[in-house]
């Protein structure tokens, strides 16, 4: 008798095992600044995009964005969003429908957000700024680059100058590409080559964030170089174009990474080894307000709704769901979901838990 519960018990424990095993095996973990639900679920916003103190031209805009139908607007402003990840995989945060996303974090600004994005957990009495600090926090990044077989396989690419901090390259080991960094990634290719010299070439409206198109193709080519088992890429026009009151530029900028992640999703199903291996998590860092009508421009806390914000996933762990998902998830969650997808639980204390429904169909 004995021997017969211990071969049960060993039975339960394998077939327990074998339930855990994800088909993924890569992850492309991706965010847009500062991009509102409001967009991304309703298209442009009919306040706003007539708006002439927020938009230079009403007319071209409309001809872009514009359509009575909310799902037409959508669609128009987010195609690859509507047409493939609606289609194939999942999305969260659509209020008008019951399902909610907030952030755990009371600061609703970039560096908390991505704290809790990448840790897992919100450290608003240590992150309470966007300050050049490194971040005192592991983030799962670095969490799954000290596991066996994804060693030197973790890598991030972002508009922001910030990320190494947040990420504590330093401290991490994890190649951060942000800013106004060049590729240092020797030999570079002849596509690195021509980026690094366009980049001081092509002046960037800001400071400390590089236009996206830069981030987007030094990602591609290191993902063609190195094949990542998990990649990061922060892209950042929408929160800065935003915050200078440019709506039309803000519905552009949301439309073209709409397209960059096409073109990655392409790549990934044309190339050996990530095809039908390879789950997307897209997500925002904050949310921006929307009564008064000018606080679309802004958050913190003192912007009413900020901390409202949207998932989604695609991947073939992934129920195809599209938008009917009720219920309320959190920001917090996304890190522990990232690590669940490539078959590690992540041991952090504090962590939020995983979404299920996007790693265990």
């Amino acid at each position: 008798m004995n021997k017969l519960i211990i071969f049960a018990l060993f039975v339960f424990i394998a077939l327990q095992g074998c339930a855990q095993k994800t088909r993924t095996e890569h992850v492309f973990l991706i965010t847009l600044d500062g991009l509102r639900w409001q967009e991304v679920f309703g298209g442009a916003d009919s306040t706003l995009i007539g708006d002439k103190d927020y938009v230079e031209n009403p007319d071209e805009l409309k001809e872009l964005f514009w359509s009575v139908g909310a799902e037409e607007r959508r669609m128009r402003l987010m195609p690859f969003f509507w047409s493939v990840i609606a289609e194939k995989g999942q999305l969260y945060g659509n209020r008008w429908k019951g399902s909610k996303v907030n952030t755990t974090n009371q600061m609703w600004f970039s560096y908390p957000g991505y704290n809790e994005i990448l840790s897992g957990f919100a450290d608003d009495s240590r992150i309470d700024s966007n300050d050049k600090v490194p971040n005192p926090n592991e983030t799962v990044l670095e969490y799954i680059n000290k596991q066996q077989d994804f060693q030197g396989k973790v890598a991030a690419f972002g508009s922001w100058d910030v990320f190494p901090f947040i990420i504590n390259e330093e401290r991490s080991g994890i190649p951060v590409n942000a800013g106004f960094e060049k590729s240092a990634d020797q030999p570079l290719t002849e596509k690195e080559v021509f980026l690094n010299k366009l980049q001081d070439e092509i002046p960037s409206p800001w400071g400390s964030v590089r236009l996206d198109a830069f981030t987007h193709h030094f990602a591609m080519e290191y993902v063609k170089k190195h094949r990542p088992r998990l990649l990061y890429i922060a892209y950042g026009e929408t929160d800065d174009f935003a915050h200078d009151g440019e709506y039309d530029q803000y519905l552009k900028s949301a439309h073209q990474t709409d397209q960059f992640i096409k073109e990655l999703w392409q790549y990934i199903q044309s190339t050996e080894g990530y095809k039908d291996k390879t789950t997307m998590i897209i997500t925002t860092d904050h949310g921006r307000g929307t009564e008064p009508k000018d606080t679309w421009k802004s958050h913190g806390t003192e912007i009413n709704d900020a901390d409202q914000i949207w998932i989604a996933a695609l991947g073939p762990d992934t129920e195809p769901l599209g938008d009917n998902i009720k219920g309320q998830f959190y920001q917090n969650q996304i890190a522990a979901t990232v690590a669940r997808a490539l078959g590690i639980e992540y041991k952090h204390a504090k962590s939020g838990k995983r979404i299920t429904m996007i790693t265990d169909k």
